[in-house]
């Protein structure tokens, strides 16, 4: 049994009573596939799947079983769907042990997978299942085929490459898996596309195609750049990336959802809840208002889903255990119940409340101004024009264009992105430019408009009550 500080001890028995939740119900695990559409994932059953991820990075390298529990347990209380790992982690970890003093590779070499490791990683993913929590599993985080920064070492050629992935795609085979390579790299040489394309085609040549796959480029990088033609890219991930307040994540969303062959895609690492802005701590960290803006933008530019991120999560820091990269500064136990982290499930809860994958991008909806900055208001439009969401980051009033509903009586409400509650503004017929003014403005008070066709089922869904996730909400 791995060494425990009395420190971690404390929080990782503690905190589940302190902040008791009911256990969210097993779901059954369904294969995943690209919608008819293009636009979105969806079940083996027919319905969408929402991907709201998590960069769990280091989660098989620096936690033990009973905290990775944890982890699991609350992440699937809080909503997610997707937690994104790496099995060759960034920090030392070809050199340095998981808390079980296991190496994932044997020699350093690809080729011969230390079994042991591994089955450490297998009991991760069945316990996310076990959860209704798909693994994106990378295979390798990119300093293992591009050094650039990083410890490395480089290991990998594209004939090592192809026989790590095809071992990796039969071992994973059947299992709630999403294969996401690259790991913070974008290829800048032909080797590079060589390896990571002899590494899909080996996964795939292990599960007979059966997982989808992606890529993790570097920050403000797009995975549509380097491989949106190839055929074993599933869908597009992009990295708006830590480098600065406000970033525009929606303009490389809408550049994607405007490219043929039409390919589902998501934000896969936006701005990070307490990472310090452009790594630099005077310029103050992220907040859970960063995270949300950057979440509800994607969305509404047509994003399949959505990855959130905390800082203090990807690396599990642990003051105990390991030094803080880039200023980490909250302990992991303390920083999984960041603002953010619950918020974004409110956001999942909302679009799955309605017909989410009918929504198209339609900035037409919004009139007057809307200036291109941190209050940059975004609206999409359902395709049967019968319901609408708006969003407004620092709660300026909207001025919506009622004509292009198609239903004649409407309900209108505000939803909360802070705490889920919906609140009814009033009953309207489709007439005309309506201004609608928030409860509350301020820089870090953001609204969504939601309109109803009043004779749907979803209409005023929430009202009058708040959204928590299905038997849970956040612990008061």
């Amino acid at each position: 049994m791995p060494f425990l500080t009395l420190y971690t001890l404390f929080f990782l028995f503690a905190l589940p009573f302190l902040r008791a939740q009911p256990a969210p119900k097993q779901a059954q695990w369904s294969k995943l596939y690209i919608a008819p559409d293009k636009r979105n994932i969806t079940r083996g059953d027919g319905k969408p799947f929402f991907w709201l991820g998590d960069t769990a990075w280091e989660l098989f390298h620096r936690l033990t079983r009973e905290e990775a529990d944890f982890y699991l347990k609350r992440r699937a209380e809080q909503g997610f769907t997707v937690i994104q790992a790496v099995a060759l982690a960034e920090f030392d970890g070809l050199t340095q042990p998981n808390l079980y003093g296991q190496l994932p590779l044997k020699n350093n070499d690809p080729t011969q997978p230390n079994e042991l490791y591994f089955q450490h990683v297998d009991y991760v993913i069945n316990k996310a299942a076990s959860l209704g929590l798909v693994t994106g599993l990378l295979p390798t985080w990119g300093d293992k085929f591009s050094k650039k920064w990083g410890v490395g070492p480089e290991v990998f050629t594209p004939e090592n490459a192809r026989i790590y992935g095809e071992w990796l795609g039969k071992r994973y085979k059947g299992k709630p898996v999403i294969w996401i390579l690259g790991g913070d790299r974008s290829p800048e040489t032909e080797k590079h596309y060589a390896i990571i394309r002899a590494m899909a085609e080996g996964i795939r040549a292990g599960n007979g195609g059966t997982q989808l796959m992606t890529y993790h480029p570097t920050g403000n990088s797009n995975s549509a750049a380097f491989f949106h033609k190839d055929n074993w890219l599933s869908f597009n991930m992009y990295q708006s990336g830590h480098s600065a307040k406000n970033t525009k994540n929606y303009v490389m969303q809408r550049q994607n959802y405007q490219l043929f062959p039409v390919k589902p895609t998501l934000d896969g690492e936006p701005r990070y809840e307490d990472h310090p802005v452009d790594w630099k701590p005077e310029q103050d960290y992220f907040n859970a208002h960063d995270a949300r803006q950057a979440a509800w933008w994607a969305m509404l530019a047509g994003g399949c889903g959505h990855t959130y991120g905390d800082h203090d999560i990807w690396q599990f820091f642990d003051p105990n255990r390991n030094k803080p990269v880039s200023s980490a500064r909250t302990h992991w136990l303390r920083a999984i119940d960041h603002d953010g982290a619950w918020q974004v499930g409110y956001l999942r809860k909302l679009y799955e409340s309605h017909p989410w994958n009918q929504l198209i991008p339609e900035q037409s909806l919004l009139k007057g101004d809307n200036p291109d900055d941190a209050g940059y208001q975004m609206a999409a439009l359902g395709e049967n024009k019968d319901f609408l969401f708006a969003y407004t980051p620092t709660g300026r009033p909207l001025k919506i264009d009622l004509a292009k509903l198609t239903t004649p009586q409407l309900v209108a409400y505000w939803f909360n992105p802070r705490d889920g509650v919906s609140t009814k503004i009033g009953d309207f017929t489709n007439e005309g430019v309506k201004e609608f003014k928030t409860p509350v403005a301020c820089p870090t008070c953001d609204w969504t408009l939601v309109i109803d066709d009043a004779a749907k089922p979803w209409a005023g869904f929430g009202l009058p009550k708040s959204l928590p996730l299905t038997g849970t909400g956040k612990p008061k």
